[in-house]
């Protein structure tokens, strides 16, 4: 939890950085056209910025950034699996998607994009809150409309290091989910639908790093997953309130989902390792300082709250590391 708040060179932290290119174009790509759509944004766009809260690490391999500017997702919609190339040229942007959720994730794209979004609603207070907006005019918060594309990966990262939840979440995707449709020449996947993942035995989350209880809990949530997709068309707190349902799921867990799923500008993340010193530090010089605090410092913010706590990450305004890191485990050694 803690390594993704700090900007880093080199890969996306989940909710503060941006899609740094890692490699080349996927294979193929130039020799199968898909379906296309474009469109034009209301202001300035950064798709790394937009976007790159989806990466779950350098390797995920549902999310790609090539050398070119592009942004590759593979997703399982409602209709089945899709890949979606998303590009921007000039004050345009253009989808290209494969698959049979082609067309569900190209009639999405604005709201991928962040067009539901209203960056005018936050009126900064803070000194460090102006200039970080104004350095970062691109900011929008992405809807992609889809639950357990965010809340399993979520689920994974709870209580353990960003490396160890990475790690485990490539390893099952690969394993267990399709390869994307589309010219990625078979380096890209599609996470598993829900009865894949019902059905990975126990050793299989043993060797990927997951203990039971955050394999149960993800057991319980594709169980219901019909139930959950269809918090999509409710509030953030509504589809909150039934993710938290889920026994193991809890109120930083369905944050993090509902961040990504319905772009909650409001949804701060609480009960977070590391967040409340780095609000506390860059607003109040404050690095002890805890939920009750962080939330204290937000509440100017209220009803953007999620998008103050994002610029204040990109600011890279953090306290120094007192302490070493959080070792990391792997629980299929033993």
């Amino acid at each position: 939890m803690a390594g993704r708040f700090s900007p880093r060179p080199t890969r996306t932290t989940v909710r503060g950085g941006d899609v740094v290119v890692p490699g080349g174009v996927p294979r193929q790509a130039s020799q199968a056209a898909g379906r296309v759509r474009s469109w034009v944004p209301d202001g300035t766009l950064d798709l790394g910025l937009v976007l790159g809260p989806l990466r779950r690490g350098p390797g995920d391999p549902t999310f790609r950034a090539t050398a070119d500017g592009s942004v590759w997702r593979a997703s399982l919609t409602p209709v089945g699996p899709g890949t979606l190339r998303v590009s921007a040229h000039g004050g345009e942007v253009r989808g290209e998607a494969w698959g049979p959720g082609a067309e569900w994730l190209l009639e999405r794209l604005p709201d991928l994009l962040g067009a539901a979004d209203d960056p005018e609603a936050f009126v900064p207070r803070h000194r460090l809150l102006a200039v970080a907006q104004h350095r970062r005019p691109g900011l929008r918060l992405t809807r992609t409309g889809l639950v357990l594309e965010s809340l399993i990966p979520s689920v994974l990262e709870q209580k353990v290091t960003t490396d160890e939840a990475y790690r485990a979440w490539r390893l099952l995707v690969r394993k267990f989910g399709v390869p994307a449709p589309g010219p990625v020449g078979g380096r890209m996947w599609v996470m598993p639908a829900p009865r894949a993942w019902a059905l990975i035995p126990s050793w299989e989350w043993h060797r990927a790093g997951v203990d039971d209880k955050r394999a149960s809990t993800i057991l319980r949530a594709v169980r219901v997953a019909a139930r959950l997709e269809q918090a999509v068309a409710m509030s953030a707190e509504d589809a909150r309130a039934r993710l938290e349902v889920v026994p193991g799921v809890g109120v930083w867990t369905s944050a993090e989902t509902v961040q990504r799923s319905h772009g909650a500008a409001d949804a701060v993340t609480v009960g977070d390792l590391h967040l409340p010193g780095i609000v506390g530090w860059a607003l109040a010089g404050d690095r002890d300082a805890d939920d009750s605090v962080m939330l204290s410092l937000l509440e100017p913010y209220a009803g953007q709250r999620h998008r103050a706590a994002r610029l204040i990450l990109l600011s890279g305004r953090t306290p120094d590391r007192r302490a070493p890191k959080m070792p990391r485990g792997d629980i299929g050694k033993l």
